[in-house]
């Protein structure tokens, strides 16, 4: 067959196959567009999820006559300056994107510049472009999208229901919002509830727009993010460990003030959480990187939701080391949500109901018989009526923020009072974080101390297992426990980590080291299992459920944890305490 020279019509259709892949790409190419004509409001108009209408309406610059002209021609662009594509520094580079969508739909363009006294309108249909002519608007751009794939019906039947199409064009609008604070973004249509998000200034600018788009409760519970080194800029919200979700859709990065979906971010992202998230939990960012442009390709995706960096380590380390350093600074603290919860399931009628024992229609005559609350009338359910007067001087002088402890009940939970709020305390789950971080923090330092046994405990265990956990041996000595083989069947332990003192059960310690070492592997790679080590070691290190115990151990627990980073949630990702505050329970007694 040979080589012939394709016409324009079917060229353009080709190109339209990478820009135009469905409704929410179109979005994205003519929103990039408003935004490069330094436009201040955007609104957006959609039918049946972009296939019957999408339209477009920006306050920018606008465009003169032979600029109209050439915006629908291939390979034209003002987005460029000179040649140079290694400095792109805008974000509807693709010239061909109007032509494209025009080779794939009925598009038609009105626009008008400042100087000019009336809009010009051209429109394109079934590849046949009209006359410029004179219309009525105001300053800016107008871009209407009819019939998407009209005259494609191959790509038009692999599009996605009008409701999934609709939700993908609001995940993109959501992310150049993000990206623009500065922006108004409108978004209406038949096909969904309207949306408006006016445009925001100052310092909090980012963190308002942030929770316009991703909600109140994820700036409530995130901390803000500021890190700068060798030319690296990190800004944004991530969200605490106990505020996560099941998958990362809640995850947005950008970078240079471009949406991106990048393997690296994702995965550096994922280890900072590692120590803090179940496996199947995922952190909640928003995080917008900034570096010099010539560091940095856009071209490797059609779309640019992949970017490619010069110095990949670079981005990956001082991400890391934002999100860490924005961990460490939010402390103890956990997610009000949590609390949200709690105060939720305290105000179920229902559940109420269930324990209700009351016949009579009076709840205040308690001549029938209570109800029987399981635990509150245990052993370990220890309340003082009135805090003791040296107790609440203490609280009065050093406001706490965990507050006094008050007493323990189902023999795990601690209750304690601030100024201003009940907490439930988790006893394990928060000396296991304590724990963890000490092994941790000692571990950095070199090795974790020892203590001897005067007698060596000797475990029996199958041979297979005495193998691994002597092949391991000198990993688990750096972390303070000393194990020794002891016939073909059995395990000495001669020292143990003396941040476990007496509390664990060394027995069933190593037996659940054994177990890991068959799931973690030999060598190198039992090296990288440093951490999951620990955090066996920690779980049965710490305070075990069913331990009573003194005020004074409880109060020591409180003032530890406000004195260690992370302790909000323990190394599973659960939280290690609720806090209720004052109005939130007077509430609840109708006295607010």
């Amino acid at each position: 067959m040979p080589i012939r020279q394709l016409p324009d019509d079917l060229v353009n259709r080709i190109a339209a196959g990478e820009v135009v892949e469905r409704p929410a790409s179109v979005i994205k190419e003519l929103v990039e567009n408003s935004l490069d004509a330094g436009a201040t409001r955007i609104a957006i108009t959609t039918a049946r999820g972009g296939k019957s209408l999408m339209r477009v309406e920006d306050n920018g610059t606008g465009m003169n006559e032979a600029d109209l002209r050439l915006s629908i021609e291939r390979h034209a662009t003002s987005k460029l300056m000179g040649d140079n594509l290694d400095n792109i520094i805008s974000l509807g580079f693709r010239g061909e994107a109007l032509a494209s969508i025009g080779s794939v739909a009925k598009l038609s363009i009105s626009s008008r510049t400042q100087e000019a006294s009336s809009g010009m309108i051209i429109s394109i249909e079934q590849n046949s472009r009209s006359d410029i002519r004179p219309c009525s608007m105001n300053m800016g751009t107008i871009i209407k999208v009819e019939d998407l794939f009209s005259n494609v019906p191959a790509r038009l039947k692999f599009l996605k229901s009008d409701r999934a199409e609709t939700s993908a064009i609001t995940d993109i609008i959501k992310r150049l919002a993000m990206a623009n604070p500065e922006v108004q973004f409108i978004i209406d249509g038949a096909d969904r509830s309207s949306i408006n998000w006016p445009s925001q200034s100052g310092k909090e600018a980012l963190s308002a727009r942030v929770a316009q788009v991703m909600g109140a409760d994820f700036v409530k519970n995130s901390f803000m993010l500021d890190y700068e080194n060798n030319g690296i800029k990190i800004a944004g919200l991530a969200g605490l460990p106990t505020f996560s979700k099941a998958n990362s859709l809640s995850q947005f990065y950008f970078v240079n003030g471009r949406s991106v979906r990048d393997k690296l971010l994702l995965g550096a992202t994922r280890a900072v959480y590692s120590d803090y998230l179940f496996r199947d939990r995922f952190p909640v960012v928003a995080l917008f990187i900034s570096l010099a442009s010539a560091d940095l390709d856009v071209n490797v995706h059609p779309a640019k939701t992949e970017v490619r960096f010069a110095d990949a380590g670079a981005i990956r380390s001082a991400l890391m080391r934002a999100i860490k350093s924005g961990l460490e600074g939010a402390g103890y603290k956990s997610s009000s949500n949590i609390a949200d919860a709690t105060f939720s399931a305290f105000r179920n009628k229902q559940d109420f109901a269930a324990h209700n024992k009351f016949t009579s229609p009076n709840p205040y005559n308690y001549q029938q018989s209570e109800p029987n609350i399981a635990g509150l009338d245990e052993l370990s359910a220890k309340f003082e009526a009135e805090p003791n007067e040296q107790e609440a001087q203490e609280l009065e002088q050093n406001d706490y923020p965990l507050g006094i402890a008050r007493g323990q009940f189902f023999e795990n939970y601690i209750v304690a009072q601030s100024k201003d709020a009940l907490l439930l305390i988790d006893q394990h789950a928060a000396h296991e974080r304590l724990v963890y971080e000490r092994f941790k923090a000692q571990l950095n330092e070199g090795n974790v101390l020892s203590q001897l046994q005067l007698i060596p405990i000797v475990i029996e265990l199958p041979e297979e297992d005495c193998q691994r956990l002597e092949d391991a041996a000198p990993i688990f000595e750096k972390l303070g426990l000393c194990l020794e083989r002891f016939g073909n069947v059995a395990i000495a332990v001669r020292e143990i980590p003396a941040l476990l003192g007496g509390r664990a059960d060394i027995t069933m310690l190593v037996k659940d080291l054994a177990d890991g070492l068959a799931e973690w592997g030999r060598g190198e790679e039992l090296g990288k299992k440093m951490e999951e080590i620990i955090a066996r070691m920690a779980c049965h290190g710490s305070v075990r459920s069913g331990r009573i115990l003194k005020q004074e151990e409880m109060n020591a627990l409180l003032r530890d944890m406000e004195n260690t980073p992370h302790s909000g949630q323990c190394i599973h990702g659960r939280p290690t305490y609720v806090e209720l505050k004052k109005g939130d329970i007077e509430q609840l007694f109708g006295r607010s």
